[in-house]
């Protein structure tokens, strides 16, 4: 599924994020057309605000004919808190589905290899796989106060991304004891279940503010809007 029904607030648009413009596309089609692209891809939810998803339609039928995608795509309505959203999109996976991945559509420059690696490790028997990129710079643990309690050891640390896989029965049963978590990952942690950190991407980067835009837009080789 691919998750666009953030408000987006922090890049100064009128409109929620998934449907801001890089180089005349909409941040939810350049999602897509990464998803899309995917052979292992057969099925996709995009989940989306109420008041534009018959907007998220429609860029999912345009792309699915720029790239020549098969896959059955669906637009269901997003909830109030991304763990309500993630839950809508479960929802409306066909039953057969077994695989999951669940994808931000502000990770809109996720390259396709990024995909397939995460379909295949689940496919290879990983219940939970996330990509992720090694930590560069030097993190530090901050209290209350802002005063460092720690230094962790950064060789240790990865900075996760999306789309991250799941086997759907696990996912499912995460969900259904909390959808509390900053990532989905994270709540198949507290079942006790181990995640596996496959490659990510720089590219892969989150669009979040004005400087992302241009950023992505860049990397696109085009003017922004």
């Amino acid at each position: 599924m691919v998750v666009a029904a953030g408000s987006g607030s922090r890049l100064g648009h009128a409109v929620p994020k998934a449907f801001v413009p890089i180089a005349g596309l909409p941040i939810l089609g350049h999602a897509l057309r990464g998803v899309l692209s995917s052979p292992g891809v057969s099925e996709v939810v995009v989940v989306a605000p109420a008041a534009h998803r018959g907007e998220a339609q429609d860029v999912a039928a345009a792309v699915c004919r720029d790239v020549g995608s098969h896959a059955d795509v669906t637009v269901v309505v997003g909830g109030a808190e991304r763990g309500d959203s993630v839950a809508a999109g479960l929802a409306g996976l066909s039953p057969e589905v077994e695989i999951v991945l669940v994808h931000d559509a502000a990770r809109c420059l996720t390259p396709v290899a990024v995909v397939e690696r995460v379909v295949a490790a689940v496919a290879a028997g990983a219940v939970a796989v996330v990509p992720g990129t090694a930590v560069v710079d030097t993190i530090k643990q901050v209290d209350e106060r802002g005063l460092v309690v720690a230094t962790p050891e950064r060789s240790s640390l990865r900075s996760v991304q999306t789309p991250q896989g799941f086997r759907r029965e696990v996912l499912e049963r995460a969900h259904a004891v909390s959808s509390a978590a900053t990532d989905d990952a994270g709540l198949v942690e507290r079942l006790g279940e181990r995640v596996l950190v496959v490659d990510g991407d720089a590219r892969a980067f989150k669009v979040t503010t004005p400087d992302d835009l241009e950023t992505a837009a860049r990397l696109l080789g085009m003017p922004a809007t």
